[in-house]
């Protein structure tokens, strides 16, 4: 794998659904039904690296974009597996080459395992916060998933730029 560090203080944008407005620094959301590197039960933060992949990353494939709640993150997270040169198979272990799969296909109609919560697996089990990789939507676009569960370990920060106090404080609003 190869590694990198984030930071200090890279902004990231994260858009996600104003229900979790109250808890911007969650996961559980993604843990529900799971993501590209995370299956279901497994807390992961997706981020971009722009505002606008991280809204065309969060509609998905949904033909118009569902109400949205977006947000500037401060990162500082070291050894992040960096993917964004995508697979080789000298320097990737082969199910890497599986990263870009159609996970939701497989996880929900196929019902079988998606490699790439295998990655995720993976990379959680050898202690790095996170991976950096291209969007599967664009490959000229950068995102990033999160583990929060790593975070206490591996000392990543990832805070939610709030210095307003806007974002719910619960999830009444």
């Amino acid at each position: 794998m190869i590694l990198t560090d984030l930071g200090p203080e890279a902004v990231f944008y994260r858009a996600f659904p104003p229900r979790w407005a109250h808890t911007p620094e969650s996961g559980a959301g993604a843990a529900i039904r799971g993501g590209r590197f995370n299956r279901p039960g497994v807390e992961a933060r997706y981020l971009a690296a722009s505002t606008g992949t991280a809204l065309l990353e969060y509609q998905a494939e949904s033909p118009l974009l569902p109400p949205a709640t977006i947000a500037a993150f401060h990162v500082t997270a070291n050894n992040v597996v960096d993917f964004t040169r995508g697979y080789d198979a000298v320097r990737w272990s082969e199910i890497w080459s599986e990263a870009y799969s159609n996970w939701k296909g497989m996880a929900f109609l196929d019902e079988i395992e998606p490699p790439s919560w295998v990655i995720g697996d993976l990379v959680r089990e050898a202690g790095h916060p996170g991976i950096l990789y291209r969007s599967a939507r664009n490959a000229d676009w950068t995102c990033l998933v999160l583990f929060p569960e790593l975070a206490e370990q591996t000392g990543f920060v990832a805070r939610v730029h709030d210095p307003n106090h806007d974002l719910a404080g619960d999830s009444s609003r």
